[in-house]
């Protein structure tokens, strides 16, 4: 089942069950599917770790990371479904980061990688919007965090309607061009794992949203682009980027 919130006409919020990939009505308006934290991981796909190696054995990291390098997608930067972003004036181009959403069903503290499964609600699409940067272990507040920079949705899918989510094809369109493939399969720490480590050292609640990563290689995107985010058994999420008014006025 495919569990969404949108906003009516008369701006009332309702949520919707879905049984297939159905569009709603024209009128209604995509909300973020949950509205709990959204705690993101770094480095967590092999590829993009492989990549960065010698990086990350020089000054000033010295060593690849033995523990999760998250961070927070805070509430200025969620957004629904078929919502366009602003890209602020000083941003060109951001990352189109492709993540599943792994959506926690009750509250989570030191879970055992074989019981995670329990403790996860569902999934959904998140497009972790980044500002191009170099640094990977300073909190990237500046790049992650401007407003809209989290489009999530279009809905969760329940966990059960996921046949197995540690090996999910991703794919992301610009403008109808494929411009990447990943899977999940390629993660360095699959699902239960990750929540098994995050969850040692601080407690998930019921509507959070742990991000398993983004993709090595991400796609940029600029102004006037439309970015198509699909993640297999459960759709595809719609941003598009708009410039900024005070920019296109110029």
């Amino acid at each position: 089942m495919r569990r969404a919130r949108v906003t009516l006409p008369d701006g009332r919020v309702r949520e919707t069950l879905f049984a297939s990939a159905t569009e709603p009505a024209d009128s209604w308006r995509w909300l973020p599917p949950v509205e709990g934290t959204v705690v993101g991981a770094l480095l967590n796909y092999r590829g993009e770790l492989d990549a960065l190696s010698d990086t990350l054995s020089a000054p000033p990291y010295q060593a690849p990371p033995k523990a999760p390098i998250l961070y927070l997608k805070p509430a200025n930067t969620r957004i629904g479904h078929g919502h366009d972003v602003t890209l602020p004036v000083d941003v060109d181009a951001v990352w189109a980061g492709a993540c599943l959403g792994v959506v926690i069903g009750r509250t989570a503290t030191r879970v055992n990688p074989s019981q995670a499964r329990d403790v996860i609600a569902g999934y959904t699409i998140v497009n972790d919007l980044t500002v191009p940067h170099a640094s990977y272990y300073r909190p990237a507040i500046r790049h992650k965090c401007r407003d809209g920079f989290c489009p999530m949705g279009p809905w969760m899918v329940d966990r059960d309607d996921v046949p197995n989510a540690d090996a999910l094809d991703i794919t992301v369109r610009i403008n109808g061009e494929v411009k990447q493939r990943a899977n999940t399969s390629t993660l360095v720490r699959p699902i239960a794992q990750l929540l098994a480590d995050v969850t040692a050292f601080m407690t998930l609640e019921s509507g959070d949203v742990l991000l398993v990563g983004m993709p090595e290689n991400p796609p940029l995107a600029r102004a006037g682009d439309r970015i198509d985010i699909d993640i297999a058994h459960i759709g595809t999420l719609t941003t598009a980027l708009i410039r900024h008014a005070q920019e296109a006025s110029r």
